[in-house]
């Protein structure tokens, strides 16, 4: 109204910025038209309390230096003896408090008297209203909705009590560098440890900027942004997170590729569940090593076309391929009929020795059964059929374990000079015609069997004689008490022979004989053929009873 502008000591702007969300934080303290700076309705109020007469506007430069010149932001607005600082564009921060009765005076107990002179004389008194129809309500960080006279009684007071809120300069680079250094923490520690422990280093990174957040608004009332830097660190966590498991399940998913036709399905899980455990490179490990041959293979494979040929082979290597995954071994390679496998890796296993000799005896097992089925094909083609018979070589020894190969073209497999052994002692199996020989180490070490001594044998390649045993049965053929009486008589039989009295171990032998229900009768006819060409060409006076074998 011209009237009362007219008479009116000063004016003021009355311009409300509210933020993206509609609630009121800042106050513009000054207000640009055109090329003129026009104040704020509380800003101007203070100036009429005081009776000053100016104002003064302070500006910065990009460096934050007070100084006048382009590209010029304000500082702080000085309203008498009061300086209000602001942010660039001229807003001054609201440092909100409750709504407070007691700031209000009703109208119209002032305009029937009945409020004394000594209530409002000194005081700095707005008139407004509170009515929601006249649409001056307002929203801030603490109500919902308050009467917009009460937002310009609040900045006031605000500024006689000193009592400011800022944004610092360095608020935004600080809050950047937390993120930065703190996202790059908690991805490392992702990558390093896993999603726990970056989990308790990302809580406890959102947890300090919310408390440095409340601290600085406090103690100082700088206003840092907690938000942001929680929303960003959450982001990376949860993003390096994502990674982490799409890495973690891509290895996992190579190693069952490149595992799965090695290892029993459940030691592929625990292999990629930790792939850390796998050392493709190559490794030097303490190792359990199987061959098994078809005894007389060329013979059988001449009278089948190839289909049948290959239908036989599947129908062997399935059962016993299915033992040794089930004993915990994993499989090298099928080479022709024969079958290489290996215990203790890539996952360790304290007790390969046995899983080893364990396998060996169920395949042996397998065997009767196989050859009842190949009996009963055969007769149904009217076909000649003549037992298939299998012949098993244990080792335990230190190997060279790892990917073998060309750069292009590797196999997960095994080398070393046990590796050699083992396979020397399934070749001897045919010379003692016993199923199952096994190495002296293997023997120590899987005391639960039932095994007996074969030779002291210096095998194809070795110069050393080795100890060479035959693996008969389990531990309760070890507990019967006719494997005992037969072990204490093989035992008189070796030392006899050993010590050059070919009279008494020949008596022994046919001892032994009569006691092993045939399971051993190659073995001593054997020894007596050794006997009688002693007799007649004696062994050198140095002979310790070690054997040469003539074949690999």
């Amino acid at each position: 109204l011209k009237e009362l502008q007219d008479k009116a000591a000063g004016a003021g702007s009355l311009n409300w910025i509210p933020e993206h969300d509609q609630i009121i934080r800042r106050m513009p303290m000054v207000v640009r038209v055109g090329d003129t700076l026009y104040p704020s309705l509380a800003a101007d109020m203070l100036r009429l309390a005081q009776g000053a007469t100016s104002y003064f506007v302070k500006s910065s430069g990009a460096s934050g230096e007070k100084a006048f010149g382009e590209k010029t932001g304000i500082v702080d607005l000085k309203v008498g003896d009061y300086e209000v600082p602001t942010e660039a564009n001229g807003q001054m921060w609201i440092r909100f408090t409750p709504a407070s009765k007691e700031r209000y005076l009703s109208a119209s107990k002032v305009l029937n008297g009945e409020i004394g002179k000594d209530e409002i004389e000194g005081r700095i008194l707005i008139i407004g209203t509170s009515a929601a129809g006249l649409l001056d309500l307002r929203a801030t960080p603490l109500e919902a909705s308050v009467p917009g006279v009460e937002l310009h009684a609040q900045a006031i007071e605000q500024i006689l009590q000193g009592s400011f809120l800022q944004r610092p300069d360095f608020a935004t680079p600080a809050e950047l560098l937390y993120i930065l250094v703190l996202g790059l923490l908690i991805a490392v520690l992702i990558y390093r440890t896993g999603a726990l422990g970056s989990a308790v280093l990302g809580g406890a990174a959102i947890a300090a900027v919310v408390l440095i957040s409340w601290y600085a608004f406090d103690a100082f009332g700088w206003l840092v942004d907690p938000i942001y830097p929680a929303i960003a660190l959450t982001a990376i966590y949860l993003a390096g997170t994502l990674f982490v498991f799409l890495r973690t399940e891509r290895e996992r998913n190579r190693v069952r590729h490149a595992f799965s036709h090695y290892m029993a399905p459940a030691l592929v899980e625990r292999l990629a569940d930790d792939p850390s455990r796998l050392k493709l490179g190559g490794e030097t490990r303490d190792m359990t090593l199987l061959f098994s041959d078809v005894r007389g293979f060329t013979t059988i494979s001449e009278g089948l076309d190839a289909e049948e040929l290959t239908r036989f082979l599947n129908s062997l290597f399935t059962p016993l391929s299915n033992i040794i995954l089930d004993e915990q071994g994993t499989i090298d390679k099928f080479m022709g009929d024969a079958v290489m496998a290996f215990w203790n890796a890539p996952l360790d296993d304290s007790n390969h020795p046995s899983h080893a000799c364990s396998a060996a005896l169920r395949m042996m097992g397998e065997m009767a059964g196989l050859n009842e089925r190949w009996r009963r094909e055969a007769e149904a083609k009217g076909r000649p059929f003549k037992p298939v018979q299998l012949g098993i070589g244990l080792n335990t020894g230190v190997c060279c374990v790892g990917n073998l190969g060309s750069e292009t073209r590797f196999d997960y497999s095994v080398i070393g000079d046990n590796v050699n052994i083992a396979s020397r002692l399934e070749g001897q199996s045919k010379t003692y015609d016993v199923g199952t020989v096994v190495g002296e180490t293997t023997t120590a070490r899987a005391p639960e069997f039932a095994f007996i001594e074969l030779d002291l044998l210096k095998v194809k390649g070795k110069t050393e004689a080795t100890r060479i045993f035959a693996l008969l049965g389990d531990n309760a053929l070890k507990q019967s008490q006719d494997f005992i009486n037969l072990t204490a008589r093989h035992g008189e039989f070796l030392a006899r022979f050993r010590a050059k009295d070919w009279d008494a171990a020949e008596a022994l032998s046919r001892e032994c004989e009569a006691l092993n229900s045939s399971r051993l009768d190659r073995l001593y006819a054997l020894y007596r053929e050794r006997i009688a060409f002693f007799r007649t060409n004696p062994p050198p006076p140095q002979w310790d009873g070690t054997a040469e074998a003539l074949s690999k």
